[in-house]
């Protein structure tokens, strides 16, 4: 055989075995882990992850204290490697307003009050 030709069949063997090695690399690679709804809890606290939006790629974390009441989201900073604080939710107070009466609201089909004095 020609030298030439068997070199030009080895590199192409092996630029070949490189490329099949690397698809078999890229396909079996595990899939990305998403923690959307995950929740745990530890002692007094209990966290779960959320989106802030369907749209939006952020993810937020609630941290609950259950012994004094309080929910605070925090957002992840990737650039900066830190936690920052979004937003915290005062639960007793949220729960108080949940409770306090509403005004009934008329049943469907009646005209809605009349304001001011009533015509003769």
């Amino acid at each position: 055989m020609n030298p030439n030709k068997d070199l030009t069949i080895g590199v192409l063997s092996v630029t070949a075995l490189i490329l099949l090695v690397g698809l078999v690399i890229v396909q079996t690679r595990p899939a990305p882990a998403f923690a959307a709804g995950m929740t745990t809890s530890g002692g007094d606290y209990v966290m779960s992850i959320g989106k802030v939006q369907r749209s939006s790629p952020d993810d937020l974390l609630y941290v609950i204290d259950t012994v004094e009441e309080k929910m605070i989201a925090y957002t992840c900073d990737v650039n900066r490697r830190e936690l920052k604080m979004t937003d915290a939710v005062d639960l007793k107070k949220l729960r108080e307003a949940a409770k306090a009466p509403q005004q009934p609201t008329p049943p469907r089909g009646t005209p809605p009050p009349q304001r001011g004095r009533p015509r003769p």
